[in-house]
């Protein structure tokens, strides 16, 4: 899968598109090309290899013998490069000791489908062609589409949708024909990541285990090849969600990606921020200042979730945290009327209870809803504070009050030492089951001074649940499943009742590592390095949760997306989680909190930005963490 949005290519490693299933040329959505199949020689090239050689390129290699009497060696080779911008590029290799005249056909057709219909069977018949300059066209009531190429062909057959060339090849030789995917009235794609205005930086990784490297390079390959513009705004940009379901913005999971990418500048914070305060409700009502978002699966035990919620409770996190990491001042007064919106929604929602509910009648109190106002009440009220507005003391007397209840009423006590209730319904009862939810319990949020802000739960709580998360129950030895493998209705395969989901192991690692509880912290990276290791380091945003044994791999989950944007951005934070970066750039200082016992050796990051400026640490085989380059005036707090 090549991925440069608003641009996509599928196919299977033998290279060939055969309009099966998902295999095409894509542009937002729309099939372009189904079917691109080379014929050398009156045969199919033997396949060899095939390997990506970016997020938006893939290499194929195949073979051909072109005389029986030449042994078994193949004296041609044809290699096709392929781009999600929807070019692709065919070479053929001559070994042979003489020269070779090569008869090459390539087969395309199109059927003009959008996803949708692929995905449900519905796409219909593919359209009849027409010769167009040194190509082929087709059209339907869904638009145009032309394939052009260069050298032109020889031949071009519209009735049987047949390109052909008559090559010669010298011995030693190549010749080459590109071919190009356009859709009428529709320029080029120029993909956002591939611009030299993209919001990321290109940062590196280095150290004892070679594959920190490779997992950082593709997570932002991919984190580059997922950018969208706002069409109305192109200053602004933002993450799809996945490839090849998701193409489009999910707000919660926009504004995770954005916060987890911190290290790699502000710049796609910020366009995120802006991106969705221009979505925010308005109108006078109970919905006044949410960031709107659909419902969400959640398993088994609970009705889907909203994530509007928690992308409205993600809005003012994100900014507080974007401050600290160096985003400029003019951004965040733009930016902070949209925070306060939010802020006052969770006020006036939650009223004088202590708990933030579902936002539909009867909808029960989720415990991971609890931590993300939590935290956004806290973050908030920092944030309003350091800018000289009010609302931050109310906010802080609300968290205190949220803390005390939520130790006593979302507590379960059992012989094993207890658990956090996953939610409670209207009547009081609780949820009992134990899911990867429970993370975001940990995921406290940075505040000034490289402080971490209080938590739900209580120390004796806390070392619990982190027991828990490192047990053989949750820790498949590949992530942190979705759900307990003694939960009833486990399902390794489940959305959200047993499947490794990447972010929140990702936020686990980084919440057990600020909470120095190591051990379980660096099962869990070691866990899901070994799974980006098996996935070639482009991690899908989640997996079968099934034991690791010997010899294993983890089983990819059908419905995934890869490359995806949260587990994308998880791999940038559970590297530089290694070493505990905590700035303040307000206050000119950054702390660091590597984790002491270096799971993974020494490590280096080099490229990540903190203030605006240029940041690279090192972080040696005994856990002790040094800065090697940061802006000027930067403190290093103890």
């Amino acid at each position: 899968m090549c991925v440069a949005l608003p641009g996509l290519v599928i196919s299977t490693e033998q290279g060939q598109l055969t309009g099966r299933g998902l295999e095409g040329f894509y542009r937002a959505g729309r099939r372009l090309l189904s079917r691109c199949q080379i014929r050398v020689a009156g045969r199919e090239p033997l396949a060899v290899q095939a390997r990506m050689t970016a997020a938006d390129r893939a290499r194929f290699v195949g073979t051909l013998r072109t005389s029986p009497q030449a042994g078994p060696d193949p004296d041609v080779v044809v290699e096709r490069t392929r781009h999600a911008d929807g070019t692709e590029r065919i070479t053929l290799h001559s070994a042979a000791v003489r020269p070779l005249r090569v008869p090459v056909e390539v087969a395309l057709g199109t059927d003009l489908a959008d996803l949708g219909a692929i995905v449900h069977g519905t796409t219909g018949p593919e359209l009849p062609a027409s010769v167009h300059d040194s190509g082929l066209r087709w059209s339907s009531a869904k638009g145009s589409t032309a394939v052009t190429a260069d050298p032109p062909p020889t031949d071009a057959l519209a009735s049987a949708g047949l390109l052909r060339w008559e090559l010669a090849l010298l011995p030693g030789g190549s010749a080459s024909i590109e071919l190009r995917v356009r859709q009428d009235g529709v320029g080029p794609v120029r993909a956002v990541g591939r611009a030299a205005t993209s919001p990321l930086v290109t940062a590196r990784a280095a150290g004892d285990d070679p594959r920190v490297a490779a997992l950082l390079r593709t997570s932002i390959e991919d984190l580059q090849a997922l950018l969208l513009r706002d069409p109305a705004h192109p200053a602004d940009t933002h993450l799809a969600a996945g490839a090849p379901w998701r193409c489009g913005l999910a707000p919660a999971e926009a504004l995770a990606a954005a916060r987890m990418t911190l290290p790699l500048g502000t710049r796609l914070a910020a366009g995120t921020l802006r991106t969705l305060a221009r979505t925010q409700l308005r109108a006078q009502g109970p919905r006044s200042g949410m960031i709107p978002g659909p419902r969400r699966d959640a398993g088994t035990h609970l009705p889907p979730g909203c994530t509007g919620t928690e992308a409205t409770l993600l809005f003012p996190t994100l900014l507080a945290e974007a401050r600290r990491w160096g985003l400029p001042e003019p951004e965040i007064e733009e930016l902070l009327p949209a925070a306060e919106r939010c802020l006052t929604w969770l006020r006036s929602t939650v009223g004088d209870g202590s708990y933030l509910s579902d936002p539909r009648p009867g909808g029960p109190v989720r415990c991971e809803t609890q931590a993300h106002a939590h935290r956004a009440a806290l973050l908030g009220a920092d944030l309003l504070d350091a800018c000289g507005r009010p609302g931050g003391a109310e906010l802080r007397h609300w968290a205190e009050a949220l803390r005390t209840a939520f130790r006593a009423d979302f507590w379960i006590d059992d012989l094993g030492g207890g658990r956090p209730a996953a939610a409670r319904a209207p009547d009081g009862r609780l949820v009992p089951h134990l899911g990867a939810a429970a993370v975001h319990l940990l995921d406290t949020g940075l505040l000034g001074g490289g402080e971490q802000a209080p938590g739900l739960l209580d120390k004796v709580q806390t070392e619990q649940l982190a027991r828990l998360l490192g047990g053989p129950a949750m820790d498949s030895g590949w992530g942190l499943r979705g759900l307990g493998v003694k939960e009833a209705g486990h399902n390794p395969f489940g959305h959200r009742s047993g499947a490794v989901r990447v972010h929140e192991t990702a936020i686990a690692v980084a919440g057990l590592a600020a909470a120095d509880y190591e051990k379980e912290a660096s099962a869990l990276l070691r866990g899901v390095l070994a799974a980006a290791e098996a996935f070639g380091h482009r991690l899908p945003d989640m997996y079968a949760g099934e034991q690791r044994i010997d010899g294993s791999a983890p089983l990819p989950h059908p419905a995934a997306c890869r490359p995806a944007a949260t587990a994308a951005a998880a791999g940038v934070l559970l590297l530089t989680t290694l070493a505990g970066i905590r700035p303040d750039a307000p206050a000119e200082t950054v702390t660091l909190r590597p984790i002491r016992s270096a799971p993974l050796g020494e490590i280096v990051l080099t490229g990540l930005r903190v203030a605006g400026a240029p940041f690279s640490v090192r972080v040696s085989r005994l856990g002790l963490a040094m800065v090697e380059e940061a802006a000027d005036g930067l403190q290093l707090r103890a």
